[in-house]
């Protein structure tokens, strides 16, 4: 079996994990809840209001409605990161990404010589991927 035909099977393994599938199922609520959805786009529509601001000259630019609208965007933004999809969503996505960096640790120490069998699933404290400056993982 060629890495091409193992890295399809890896592919296949991942959408079959429950963290991958558990991140398709939030994002399916995420994307269907409503009133997530409203809040998402009033929070677009501000971030432009602030960009577009932003892009005037100093001397064209309005400080108090700059302010106002950094403000609403934050309180806007708290709203979002408190709602229970964002939250599933959010716990969800970290778990994913908790995978998918294991899976690239795991294929980092293997391409730098090191054995993928018995190499940790995750970084030691403090590993960044290059073999070339490590004592070892153990």
């Amino acid at each position: 079996m060629s890495a091409i035909d193992t890295a399809r099977q890896l592919g296949l393994a991942i959408q079959q994990d429950e963290k991958y599938i558990r991140f398709q199922e939030a994002t399916k609520v995420s994307d269907t809840d409503k009133e997530l959805q409203s809040k998402i786009g009033e929070f677009n529509t501000m971030r432009m209001e602030l960009s577009s601001e932003l892009h005037k000259d100093e001397s064209a630019r309005d400080a108090d409605k700059l302010v106002s609208l950094e403000n609403d965007i934050k309180a806007v933004y708290d709203e979002i990161m408190a709602m229970p999809n964002m939250i599933a969503y959010n716990e969800a996505k970290a778990g994913l990404d908790e995978l998918i960096n294991s899976v690239n640790f795991i294929i980092s120490i293997a391409t730098n010589g090191g054995d993928p069998m018995t190499c940790p699933d995750k970084a030691p404290s403090g590993c960044g991927g290059s073999c070339s400056t490590c004592g070892g993982c153990g």
